[in-house]
């Protein structure tokens, strides 16, 4: 049965008229671990075969000499309709800018990530532009614009009255970075509302900066989280939950959410518990890093703020855990197509080149349920991949100089 399905599957290349590829960098990270002198055979848009010798009867082979072949990257916390805050403040985006020119950024934005070679990113909340993100995933899948795999979550959900835009007198009505909801009712009815609108994932803040003082403090009981994951589980869609606390942290893993953003807060008991339940962790040190230089920091260790050093040791709490890695960026924040500082970060902060590797590529791909298309380099999974001048295993810095980048076993970039 295999080999018809193989004999089928040739046939059907070969009818369409599909180009066949045969890659040959120095090495290839298939997803787990890094291989000399492999090659990669791409046709129909698939990967065909991997390893030391494969078939190049029929291919293109481009020579990719001095470079590694990753699988295309994958950034798990993205914001495609904002832009850096140095630039224009999230205040200033939501109120001012039109949600069509936050959505004609969004092409140029997606165009540099693609060319920077991420294939996918799951985009966590439009911050205020509604479902533009939903229309903006659909222009993608019909080609009409070019970009990595979108998956989208949509207005998200907040609590009333947590979330900015904030400050105004009560006479003045202005637009909000998300939809308040409170109780169990409403909230179940969004959920659907959120879903019924496109959304991917859908997303809820476990907690915010709200209340006396300012400080981050929980914002929905458990049993409203769990509504929201109740309902989104009946539809097959699953939950994420941006949490700085340790106490928002524990109520969205009581509720069952799949990944928790950020995290700052999180006590060693609490990451433990999401390691026994599965839960990943999206650190988001990008932003951290980046909201920290546009307040002065000039980046050297001894002068870091106190929000770096305790950035630090929350992921020395999260390596002790065990608890699965996310590498989301929460780019946005800063420049689009600069995703893979995340992940030079990860490694600054103690995770292993390998292990960095592997979080932005088939941890990822796992954690998106999209481990049966993209995230590794084996045969049957879509082409997307992307090549890098040097080898990230000795110095992850690479990865800021993609080379070459394919989507779907289509050439983005040449080398």
């Amino acid at each position: 049965m295999r080999f018809l399905a193989a004999i089928f599957w040739m046939l059907a290349t070969a009818q369409a008229g599909a180009q066949i590829y045969v890659l040959a960098p120095d090495r290839v990270f298939d997803g787990d671990a890094m291989h000399e002198g492999w090659q990669v055979r791409v046709e129909g848009g698939r990967i065909s075969a991997a390893g030391p010798t494969v078939d190049q009867t029929g291919a293109e082979v481009i020579d990719l000499s001095g470079m590694t072949l990753t699988p295309g990257l994958i950034d798990a916390h993205s914001h495609v309709l904002l832009h850096p805050y140095d630039e224009t403040s999230w205040n200033d985006q939501v109120l001012k800018e039109s949600v069509a020119e936050r959505s004609a950024r969004a092409v140029t934005h997606l165009k540099a990530t693609l060319d920077a070679g991420f294939t996918t990113l799951r985009d966590l909340g439009s911050e205020g532009a509604g479902f533009a993100d939903v229309g903006i995933r659909q222009a993608l899948e019909k080609g009409v614009i070019a970009g990595p795999r979108l998956i989208v979550a949509g207005p998200a959900i907040v609590a009333t009255g947590a979330y900015g835009p904030s400050g105004f007198h009560e006479g003045v009505a202005v637009p909000k970075g998300a939809i308040e909801v409170s109780g169990v009712e409403n909230l179940i009815a969004e959920t659907r509302a959120q879903i019924g609108g496109g959304a991917d994932w859908v997303k809820v803040y476990a907690d915010y900066r709200w209340g006396p003082g300012g400080l981050a403090r929980p914002t929905f009981s458990v049993d409203e989280l769990r509504a929201i994951v109740d309902s989104a589980a009946a539809a097959g869609t699953p939950v994420v939950a941006h949490a700085g606390t340790d106490e928002g942290m524990r109520r969205a893993v009581e509720a069952g959410v799949e990944t928790i953003e950020h995290g700052d807060g999180g006590s060693l008991e609490t990451y433990r518990l999401m390691a026994r339940k599965g839960i990943a962790i999206c650190p988001t040190l990008g932003a951290v890093e980046a909201i920290s230089r546009y307040s002065g920091w000039n980046g050297a260790a001894e002068t870091a703020p106190q929000r770096i050093a305790d950035k630090h040791a929350q992921m020395t709490r999260i390596l002790r855990a065990g608890t699965p890695l996310c590498n989301g960026s929460d780019v946005g924040v800063f420049h689009h197509g600069d995703n893979a500082w995340e992940i030079e970060l990860l490694v600054d902060y103690g995770v292993t080149p390998i292990d960095a590797l592997k979080a932005a590529t088939s941890g990822n791909a796992k954690i998106l349920h999209l481990e049966n298309e993209t995230g590794s380099i084996k045969p049957g999974l879509v082409a997307d991949l992307a090549a890098f001048a040097g080898d990230p295993s000795q110095n992850i810095a690479t990865l800021a100089d993609a080379r070459f980048v394919m989507k779907g076993g289509k050439i983005i970039r040449k080398p």
